[in-house]
């Protein structure tokens, strides 16, 4: 099968959908890679080391796009402005597209792709589940635009992130205040803090609080006792009196903050606007609003999508190309994200559009020319089942998920009393048949054995969870086996015995000591 990466057409991107190390691991999955002159030219891949990589170079779009069984893109087909053809007129009849689509937005451009019966599936509609992370493009590019905002709002600042006493003065760290702690919310949180800025984020959903602290920012709260995660780990649309309550605190923080950075999207929608024109009349001169929401909108009043304008004295940076300036990272991982897609296929010798994996189901949004978007939602259970849809709506028994439905308290703790006594008396008349039958002198070593394992596992046994990773559980355990031995053979009367013993309980000593050092040091890396 062959793969054709044509170059980008959209205005200002530079992206490109292969690198030349992407390419050779899609070549490992056994697709020939056709790559577009000059496809790569705008994040600094050459033509030559593409070539490097083995892949074969197409003078042009026309002769790829009919070459190629999947076609890999960043931006949707779009005009061509060369050729005076769409994209979609490009791909041929039956063929396959993989890239970013936005089906909810662009319907037109889903009866397009329908009509050359293509299969399509749209890296935007990844589903944001653990097993799909790797081929979350979403994210990855998300994660690139955050860094790529701080850095933005920077140079335009054009003043210290951190606060610094010299002698010519004292100077303030800035006030960051990021509003969304998604992928992009946190990328710009953490490289805010790591620039020495004083750090506050607000997000609707609560269960971000313990990311945004643990990167050390402050995470901004009102008193309302609801809760904004909505499917697929995005912020579902709040309530009148919390967007209330909402746009009262983001009216006092702009008074307080230097640069904003506001993330809020909810697919398929278009930006909500959080930051008012009165809002932004009432910050700093000098201050910076960075709108990462500007392509659908945008989440300031006063954004002009694609440009960077100041309104007032305040620098308002509404770009819509934030990955693409990051041109030759952002490729590598989206060329990640689609070599992973693919491997999820089966590569070039087992290729499927499988409907019943639920990664390319959710992916899929149109199948030899029938739009399959969106797809079937499914029900999530409290134990994490998935269910499909109910056709019959029936009285049925709640059950909370903390209780058991087949059996009392009362029968399952009896039966684990039973099951601790049958283990006892197994392992105790197997402890008298070793007794009955095996020499004196390897009954001794049993009685050291059976010592050291146990006095080894009450060590471990007995201290707190939260001072130790399983791995240094499990060393541990075995470092107080160690010494138990160890110190079994000091009373020997061999004295290289005598020796050994204590080298291994001084080695010992030194692995607990040492990975009690290693966890305390982990925990305080999470605490403010």
């Amino acid at each position: 099968m062959k793969v054709g990466i044509p170059k980008e057409v959209y205005p200002g991107e530079r992206r490109v959908a292969a690198t030349p190390e992407t390419a050779k691991r899609l070549m490992k999955l056994g697709f020939d890679v056709l790559i577009e002159k000059r496809a790569g030219a705008s994040a600094n891949f050459t033509d030559e080391a593409y070539i490097q990589a083995e892949c074969t170079i197409v003078p042009d779009a026309p002769t790829l796009w009919a070459q190629s069984d999947i076609v890999l893109k960043v931006r949707p087909p779009q005009m061509h402005p060369e050729i005076g053809k769409h994209e979609t007129e490009l791909l041929r009849e039956g063929g396959t597209q993989i890239g970013f689509i936005w089906p909810a937005q662009n319907p037109d451009l889903l009866d397009k792709l329908a009509a050359r019966k293509a299969t399509v599936l749209a890296m935007d509609a990844v589903p944001r589940i653990t097993r799909a992370q790797k081929m979350d493009a979403l994210s990855s590019m998300a994660n690139l635009a955050g860094y790529r905002a701080v850095i933005e709002a920077a140079n335009h600042f054009g003043r210290f992130f951190n606060g610094q006493i010299t002698a010519a003065g004292k100077v303030q760290p800035a006030k960051v205040l990021v509003i969304g702690a998604g992928v992009a919310g946190l990328a710009a949180i953490g490289t805010a803090k790591n620039l020495g800025a004083i750090v506050r984020a607000f997000d609707t959903r609560l269960v971000v609080k313990e990311q945004v602290k643990s990167l050390g920012a402050e995470f901004l709260e009102l008193n309302f006792a609801e809760d904004g995660t909505g499917e697929g780990g995005y912020a579902k649309v709040m309530s009148e009196e919390f967007i209330k309550a909402e746009m009262e605190l983001f009216a006092a923080q702009a008074q307080e903050v230097d640069i904003i950075i506001t993330t809020a999207l909810i697919p398929g929608k278009k930006a909500p606007v959080l930051i008012t024109q009165e809002m932004v009349e009432s910050m700093k001169e000098g201050s910076v609003i960075v709108d990462m929401a500007a392509e659908q909108g945008g989440n300031c009043a006063c954004t002009h999508p694609g440009e960077v304008y100041c309104y007032k004295g305040v620098t308002i940076v509404g770009l819509t190309d934030l990955p693409s300036r990051m041109a030759q990272q952002a490729s590598q991982l989206y060329g990640n994200n689609l070599y992973h897609l693919l491997e999820e296929m089966g590569g070039a010798k087992n290729y499927k559009v499988d409907l019943e994996n639920e990664v390319i189901r959710g992916t899929l949004v149109v199948h030899q020319g029938e739009i399959t978007w969106p797809p079937p939602k499914k029900m999530v259970g409290a134990q994490g089942e998935e269910k499909q849809e109910e056709k019959k709506k029936e009285p049925t028994l709640v059950v909370p998920p903390s209780l058991p439905i087949a059996s009392s308290p009362t029968s399952s703790s009896s039966s684990k009393v039973s099951n601790n006594l049958l283990w006892l008396i197994f392992v105790g008349l197997a402890l008298v048949g070793i007794g009955i039958s095996a020499p004196a002198s390897f009954l001794s070593h049993l009685i050291v054995f059976v010592l050291a394992c146990f006095v080894g596992w009450q060590v471990i046994w007995n201290v707190k969870p939260a001072l130790h990773t399983p791995l240094m559980s499990v060393t541990n355990a075995i470092s107080g086996i160690i010494i138990i031995g160890g110190m079994l053979q000091l009373s020997g009367v061999s004295s290289s015995s005598t020796i050994l013993g204590a080298i291994a309980i001084f080695v010992g000593t030194i692995n607990i000591s040492g990975g009690f050092l290693v966890t305390q040091r982990m925990l305080r890396m999470f605490q403010k």
